[in-house]
């Protein structure tokens, strides 16, 4: 029962943060994301422990991910991709539905390269081109002879 109280708590503190940040006041967030006044105040101390679907809202009154406040949450487990995926959750000129693409395309990525690892036993030669056999080199060894 404490665990699910200080999970009430972190959500409502992380919230009141980012509401501070933006410079909303409670009573205009609470309006932006569709939720009363009073219950948004509880959120925010604690008292409550909101749904996924509140949380929903009250990330779109404040213009972030919902999928930041489900990890705050404790709905979603902490996302992986590093600095990457953090700038692609970041970025605020994306939807949400863009952001998922782009990060389900950059794990995929990912996976296909540490499968590939193993299989090749040791990592592979940069690919460079030969800069010998190029048309463009010999021409500009010309010029700038």
């Amino acid at each position: 029962m404490e665990k699910v109280a200080d999970i009430a708590s972190d959500i409502g503190e992380y919230i009141r943060q980012q509401r501070n940040t933006a410079k909303i006041s409670l009573r205009q967030l609470s309006k932006l994301a569709g939720v009363s006044n009073p219950y948004l105040s509880q959120i925010e101390r604690g008292v409550r422990k909101p749904s996924a679907e509140i949380l929903q809202q009250i990330a779109k009154g404040l213009r972030i991910s919902a999928e930041a406040l489900y990890v705050q949450a404790g709905i979603l487990d902490l996302p992986t991709g590093g600095p990457v995926g953090d700038a692609i959750r970041a970025d605020a000129e994306l939807t949400e539905r863009q952001k998922q693409v782009l990060l389900d395309v950059y794990e995929s990525f990912r996976r296909e390269n540490a499968a590939a690892r193993p299989a090749a036993g040791a990592s592979p030669a940069p690919e460079t081109p030969s800069t010998t056999d190029t048309p463009d080199t010999a021409a500009n060894t010309k010029e700038s002879a």
